[in-house]
């Protein structure tokens, strides 16, 4: 009776073996590894001003205080909390806006009609601009010499306004601006997601006798709540971290009563005006870190509402 012969395995070939099983990870490290450095050097580099009282000096050696600029931050009433308020003011007003009309544009396009493909062309057409570039068409527009917004109103007897620079006019000027260009975006998640939904729920309460208003609410919506959350998400995200539209409107310093000044436009004149570059990365880590709360606030209801 011959026996079999066993060969233990080398220590290359269960390298091999394991090399096997993960090579989707050497496929991707490179690429994680070149995204992770993007991320966090730039945020360890930005953490560690925040904690010196850097002026970006060649010639003036930083020095590290600790805590003492976001305790001076955090305790500036004059220009932080109000631009902590705007920018969620502006968020809020952007993104609600944005999911009432978008539903609305969605739920129009949903359904085939003639002429179906030139309607969504159309509605398209503002995400083709840059958002510098729009913000340059809607200074010109909302000018109060020249603008064509008060040319308008003055057909209607109507005084001009000061839209970009009064201090009720200028937030929600620049919230239908973005309003403006934005909503497109909302209507093609949501789009996607009203196509993607099975015809069968509604049509069985259409059988049961359910309007058009009840299908939507007790049907549709609960069917499209992740879509809605993704779109929400999103552009939250977005908004939050708005600064070209507000920049390019408003220019340096966001006007005399800094009416638009929010958290992005506070920190860019902190850097750029100012030279103050420890004060606007202290500002710039308690946004990132507001970002981070409500994210995860967003998230843990979304998965609250699942379970």
């Amino acid at each position: 009776m011959i026996g079999t012969v066993t060969t233990r395995p080398t220590a290359w070939s269960t390298y091999s073996a394991w090399a096997n099983r993960h090579r989707k990870w050497f496929f991707a490290a490179p690429a994680m590894i070149f995204v992770g450095l993007l991320i966090v050097v730039p945020l360890a580099w930005t953490v560690y001003l925040s904690l010196t009282d850097s002026q970006g000096s060649v010639r003036a050696e930083s020095k590290f205080v600790g805590i003492a600029n976001y305790l001076q931050v955090l305790g500036d009433t004059e220009r932080f909390w109000p631009a902590v308020l705007r920018t969620f003011t502006f968020t809020g007003g952007a993104v609600a806006t944005e999911m009432v009309l978008g539903m609305g544009i969605a739920l129009l396009l949903w359904r085939p009609f003639k002429g179906e493909k030139w309607v969504r062309v159309a509605i398209l057409l503002p995400l083709v601009a840059t958002p510098v570039a729009v913000g340059m068409m809607w200074r010109l527009i909302f000018d109060p010499n020249i603008g064509f917004a008060n040319q308008l109103l003055s057909w209607f007897g109507i005084p001009a306004q000061p839209w970009l620079s009064g201090q009720t006019t200028a937030l929600p000027t620049l919230i239908f601006v973005d309003v403006w260009q934005w909503t497109p975006m909302v209507v093609l998640i949501l789009l996607a997601g009203l196509t993607s939904l099975s015809e069968e729920p509604d049509e069985a309460a259409r059988v049961d006798g359910a309007n058009a208003w009840q299908r939507f609410r007790y049907v549709t919506l609960p069917l499209l709540r992740s879509t809605v959350v993704v779109a929400i998400v999103l552009r939250g995200i977005d908004a939050l971290k708005t600064f070209d539209i507000l920049y390019s409107t408003k220019g340096k310093g966001g006007g005399s009563f800094h009416e638009v000044e929010t958290l992005n436009v506070y920190a860019f004149g902190l850097s750029f005006d100012y030279n103050d570059y420890g004060i606007s990365s202290t500002v710039l880590i308690l946004f990132f870190l507001l970002i981070i709360v409500l994210m995860w606030m967003v998230t843990h209801r979304r998965k609250g509402d699942e379970s």
